[in-house]
């Protein structure tokens, strides 16, 4: 993951993430009532269930940064599908600033945390939050055609998880498929977008 500081030491966060989470408010503030019933890289997925997702992985990994474990960090994230409430528009921005200010507090990143019913050492923790915002937030604005500009700083941390995560034999290739094989010197957005199992040529159609 790309370090700033050590926060082992006590010196502060390893990533800001509230560059990623501002993108990805702007792009939920351009989803229009007609986006949501429209299909989106994930398959399972509309852009509604999309955003729900979203919603919840916001919650669970803010708590996952307080340590505050429990009903919101134990639920494995396809124990449901998920959806929205009438209130989305305005609960989601405020939930990713409260992600963001989770993590910039030096002891998110010391010991041990959980977050979708799995308890890993807090830094691998926010390198797969790393990996969320950037990869859902290339499904949100492909899914509602969008432009896309991740943090550069929270797409090398993704980068680097994935690339991590494909290359270990017991998890079948990627995490979320096998890996989409990506043309030599491809942008880093496309190879992390290939690296997590979708296409990084992928359209709403």
């Amino acid at each position: 993951m790309t370090r700033t500081t050590d926060a082992t030491a006590g010196a502060g966060p390893l990533l800001d993430f509230g560059p990623q989470t501002l993108v990805v408010a702007r792009l939920a503030e351009g989803v229009t009532d007609e986006h949501l019933a429209a299909r989106t890289p994930c398959p399972d997925y509309a852009v509604r269930n999309l955003l729900g997702h979203v919603l919840g992985l916001t919650v669970a990994f803010r708590d996952a940064a307080r340590k505050d474990l429990g009903a919101t960090t134990d639920v494995p994230p396809d124990s449901a599908l998920p959806d929205l409430g009438p209130g989305w528009r305005a609960e989601l921005p405020k939930l990713l600033d409260e992600l963001a200010a989770a993590w910039r507090d030096p002891a998110a990143w010391t010991g041990e945390t959980r977050a979708g019913g799995v308890t890993m050492p807090a830094s691998v923790t926010a390198a797969v939050l790393a990996d969320e915002l950037v990869v859902h937030g290339w499904d949100l604005a492909r899914s509602t055609g969008q432009s896309y500009e991740p943090d550069p700083a929270a797409l090398g941390a993704a980068q680097e998880f994935l690339a991590m995560a494909a290359a270990d034999p017991t998890r079948g290739g990627g995490i979320f498929g096998p890996v989409v094989a990506v043309p030599e010197g491809s942008a880093p957005l496309d190879r992390t977008v290939g690296l997590s199992g979708r296409d990084p040529g992928w359209t709403r159609g």
